[in-house]
């Protein structure tokens, strides 16, 4: 067992929730919104083109936010995040948007969330994106350290990896084989009751 207060960093999509661009994907039948950080390692390069496609299909924010709220957390993922938030603190680091996760946090019981925002103009076209800060996820989990936590973080795509790969112990759980052929060095996981397993080596 760790000696310092325990922290728990995971990612949202793919972790805990379903992804939102491919369920709007699925709702739009636009197949090229179903790309996400799994398949485009560049965040960037990825929303440039997911704004291309909503411009010109004409989409606004309102019409995303109709597809998340209509969603649910994956099977089990409530549960377990309450039974970590009773041994430890816990907190979501997330490359979605404030503007998207607000049903999806009420379903979560409101775990604490970083994550960014949307530009969004007086029509709800959605216009750009702001970043909190360039590598947030890794840059939280190198305070947590600092703080004097031990951080186990949690995620599943390409974007998490860095955060994966600073804290004092990384864990992929449901990735696709191409993330766990790049990073053969993480353990992965592909459901919550075999990660409990391994987390409660912890307390």
């Amino acid at each position: 067992m760790p000696q310092k207060p325990l922290l728990f960093a995971f990612d949202l999509e793919g972790c805990l929730v379903p992804e939102i661009w491919i369920n709007f994907a699925k709702k739009t039948g636009i197949e090229e919104l179903r790309l996400t950080t799994r398949d485009i390692p560049n965040y960037d390069e990825l929303m440039q083109h997911r704004l291309k496609i909503l411009d010109s299909k004409g989409f606004t924010v309102n019409e995303i936010q109709e597809v998340i709220h209509a969603m649910e957390p994956l099977p089990g993922a409530l549960s377990f995040l309450n039974y970590l938030r009773e041994k430890a603190q816990l907190i979501i680091l997330s490359d979605t948007f404030y503007e998207f996760a607000g049903p999806l946090m009420k379903k979560l019981s409101y775990p604490t969330l970083f994550c960014h925002n949307l530009l969004i103009d007086d029509s709800g076209k959605i216009t750009g994106y702001k970043l909190r800060i360039d590598g947030g996820k890794k840059k939280a989990v190198e305070s947590f350290k600092l703080l004097g936590f031990y951080v186990t973080a949690v995620g599943d795509s390409y974007n998490d990896t860095e955060m994966l790969l600073a804290a004092d112990q990384g864990i992929l759980l449901h990735p696709p084989a191409n993330v766990i052929a790049d990073f053969p060095q993480l353990p992965v996981y592909h459901d919550y009751e075999n990660l409990r397993k391994r987390l409660e080596e912890l307390f």
